[in-house]
């Protein structure tokens, strides 16, 4: 069984080009719903750098703290996701809903470490 980390590592990996999770929505995604706050802290390790964590943000469409929030603004708007005039994304519209799109595997179905 995979542990925390590498759960949410295998959710972030899949997020499209030009959509959005937020850190909630991954957490519920592996059956942890109370714990978006450590899929934050997932974001923070060496090991998973190369994923895509700028398509990761809060529940009310906000970016990270500086000094990568320019960086995660810049490499959404290039991905072609809108803003509000507040730089807050438009999470209505730009939300990755992997239980409406097709996917090569069905993240629902993943076992799950407690």
């Amino acid at each position: 069984m995979k542990g925390f980390y590498d759960q949410v590592y295998d959710v972030v990996e899949k997020i499209p080009y030009g959509r959005v999770a937020t850190f909630g929505q991954i957490a519920r995604m592996i059956g942890r719903p109370k714990m978006a706050r450590f899929v934050g802290y997932a974001s923070n390790n060496q090991k998973s750098w190369h994923l895509p964590w700028h398509r990761v943000v809060f529940k009310d469409g906000s970016l990270c703290g500086e000094p990568f929030r320019t960086q995660q603004y810049n490499a959404l708007k290039s991905e072609g996701v809108k803003f509000t005039r507040d730089k807050r994304v438009k999470v209505d519209e730009f939300m990755w809903r992997p239980e409406s799109e097709s996917m090569p595997d069905d993240i629902r179905d993943w076992p799950l470490k407690f």
